[in-house]
This record gives C-alpha cells, structure tokens and sequence, in this order.
C-alpha cells in the first residue's frame, strides 16, 4: 500500500483536513483555522492544505477549499489574482555585468512600486501620466469594471487604471534570476493592486451583513461567504473574475516594461517559448472527485498533469519553475511559496540590518531595515516545503536571483 505523504487532520469537522507538512512546521492558529473551515457544511470532500501553510483572515494561507454551492470571500482574499509570471530569455550569466546596481535602477524607474502619499495623486506606486500600453490594457476591461461599480459603488477603487502595470507592496517583487544551466529569466510577483483590495474588502463586509441578516453563526465571522444562486454571488463573482483578469493582464504589462529595461542595460537577447503567468489567490469552477465545485485557492497554484507553476523562495534563496502531477487529493495543487514563519512584525524585532545583508549576500536588492519583514528568515525553509510536495510536482528549473526589486 502507497504511503501517505499528508497528514489527516480531524475533530469537530464536517471534513478531514489533508495537509502536506510532513517535515514543515504548522503552527496551532493555523491549525485552529483550517479546523473551523472544515466545519463548514458546504466543503466538498476535504480541505487540502499545502506545505506552505500559515495563518490568515478567517482561512490559512496555504489552502485550497473546495465548495458546493458557496464561495467565501475572505478565502478568496484582498489581493484577487494576485500570482507569479516568469520569463526564460536567452541571455546567459557569462553576459551579466559585475555589478547589477543599473539592472536594479532601469527596472525600479520602469515599473511603479512601493506606496507613498497614503496612495494618493503622489503615490510613487502609481502612474501620474499613464502609458500608452498600460491605457490600452486598462481599457479592454474599463467597460467591466464600470458595471460592476455602478452596482456596487463602495467597491469602486481611485485608483483603478493608474494602477496597470504597477507592483505594488509587501511580498511583490520583481526578480532577475539564473537557471541550474546559467540561462536569464525575468520573474515577478503582484495582482490585481487597489480594483482588487478594494473588491474584496466591499464583499468581505458584504457576506458578513448577509450572514447576521440570515442569522448565521459562523466559528470565525471571516468565513463569511455567499449562497450560490443569490444576488450577491453573481454579482461577486463577477467580481472577482474580472479582478483575476486585472491581475494577469498587470503582470503582463510590468514583465514588457521589465524586459524593456533589461534590453536597455544589457546584451541585446530574445525571449524563449518558455513563460508562465499563474494566479495563487483565485477562485475557479473546476471538477474534481466527480463533482462540479468551486475552488479557492488561498495561496496555492494549479497543478494539474502538465500545468507549469511558479514556487518561489525568499529575497536570498532560490524558486522553482514546477510542472504539475495533477495529484487528485490535493485537487491538482501546489504551495505558492516557502510560506511565512513568522509574522511582519516579528520578523521586524527579531533580524537586524545586518542579518539581512548577510542573507542577501550576492543579490542585487535593498538592505535596509524597510524590508526587514521580508528577509529570508521570515520565510519557511523552501526545501522542507519542497520536499513535502513532491507528489504534487516536479521541478522543471531552479532559480536564484541575482537582482532583486521589493514593493
């Protein structure tokens, strides 16, 4: 008999928990978390929690939720669509120049990042005059958008099309990275930015007034969600759809301005057949365990016999570019990182300025204490998380980046 390579997780559920932790640390919030979302009546089969896993608002971080006739919100997230791209040029490491200092500056002035001015008309992390290629990506989606909006008008965003193209915050970054053979890849991290917060944050409340109108009780009032069939379902389904579209349509846009700059800074080079854009906070209708369910992915990616994915590590260590073994128990899924071990703030107390730089050592990247939430050692080690899913996926490519650009 094969071994199982997931733990069960079982108690006061109305589903088992099947987790891939073996050798991967789950704290006990998160394991609380992903208790009171089997509970719920609606979840299909089980709930499968990645290797990555780690506490969120209502569910974990790390978890794919199947459901039937239902879709909770605060699952799906503020950061809709939020996900990787990744593209394998033809440049070589031998092409690089010693110092990467003027790759970091032509991608940073290329591509809005960060937050400043409260995101207001000065926000460094927006456009103040919109490019011609980020206005044409906005306006296949403005008619959208401004459905939607006039719907639901609190779920309007200010900034909307200032915002194609732009990385963002937090755990966004835009990488430069070398394969296992030398080969240059540009890869980067963000979604759907202020349309998407926005969205999720109007509906998140939206499903909590419904549930106390409907007087539910929930074992986290997170868990909100909405009935299939309702007003507020389609209409949030809308949503989210078109907040998914945003995402993948703002990583296309960033990886042209990024590309463009590494032209202007570097050897001239082409692009290979070899590119992947995936979502790791979405929702989708999909079958599994014959039945047509929708699934949330709360940081996890599609991993379906075939489908490429990204798994990235930290700003010091490596990522991986993973092919699918569309494992049916984990309903064809993956982890969509290392995962956080621990949180912002306490990554802030706990690593110095020099704890980062020596962890960075050899990446092109900031080494202030501005992104100290986000050295290496906030981060589970990759490898665990790695080898805890290895019936899940195989490694195509392994990178590690050389210039590093964080929000």
């Amino acid at each position: 008999m094969t071994k199982e390579t997931y733990e069960t997780i079982t108690g006061k559920t109305h589903v088992p928990v099947k987790a891939w932790i073996k050798g991967v640390p789950l704290e006990d919030a998160a394991r609380r978390q992903l208790v009171n979302v089997a509970s719920l009546p609606f979840i299909h089969r089980h709930v499968a929690a990645m290797p990555d896993v780690h506490w969120g608002i209502g569910a974990t971080i790390g978890s794919v939720i199947p459901t039937r006739g239902a879709i909770i919100p605060a699952a799906v997230g503020v950061d809709i669509g939020c996900g990787m791209m990744a593209v394998q040029t033809t440049l070589r490491a031998e092409a690089l120049p010693d110092s990467l200092a003027d790759v970091r500056s032509a991608i940073e002035a290329a591509v809005p990042h960060g937050r400043t001015d409260h995101g207001g008309r000065n926000d460094r992390g927006a456009w103040g005059d919109i490019p011609a290629s980020a206005a044409g990506r906005w306006s296949g989606l403005a008619e959208r958008y401004a459905a939607i909006t006039e719907k639901h008008a609190k779920a309007l965003a200010t900034n909307n099309a200032r915002h194609m193209g732009t990385l963002g915050t937090g755990n966004h970054f835009i990488e430069v990275c070398l394969d296992e053979t030398g080969q240059v890849w540009a890869m980067l991290h963000s979604g759907s930015r202020g349309c998407g917060n926005r969205i999720g944050t109007y509906f998140i409340q939206a499903a909590k007034k419904e549930m106390e109108r409907l007087f539910i009780n929930l074992p986290d009032r997170d868990l909100a969600y909405f009935a299939e069939g309702s007003d507020l379902f389609e209409d949030y389904l809308e949503a989210v759809e078109w907040a998914q579209d945003f995402a993948r349509e703002n990583r296309r846009e960033m990886m042209s301005a990024i590309l463009a700059a590494l032209g202007r800074t570097l050897p001239p080079f082409d692009v290979t057949d070899v590119a992947v854009n995936c979502h790791h906070n979405y929702v989708a209708r999909e079958r599994h365990f014959g039945a047509d369910v929708w699934v949330t992915r709360k940081g996890a990616v599609r991993a379906r016999r075939g489908d490429l994915g990204i798994i990235p590590g930290s700003m010091g260590v490596r990522s991986y570019i993973v092919r699918g073994k569309g494992n049916p128990v984990s309903f064809t899924s993956c982890s969509h990182g290392a995962g956080r071990a621990m949180s912002r703030n306490d990554a802030k107390k706990t690593f110095t300025v020099e704890d980062h730089a020596r962890t960075t050592s050899g990446v092109e990247c900031r080494k202030d204490a501005g992104v100290l939430d986000e050295t290496p050692g906030a981060y589970k080690d990759i490898a665990a998380v790695m080898a805890a899913q290895s019936d899940l996926v195989e490694v195509v490519h392994t990178l590690k980046q050389v210039v590093c650009v964080k929000g």
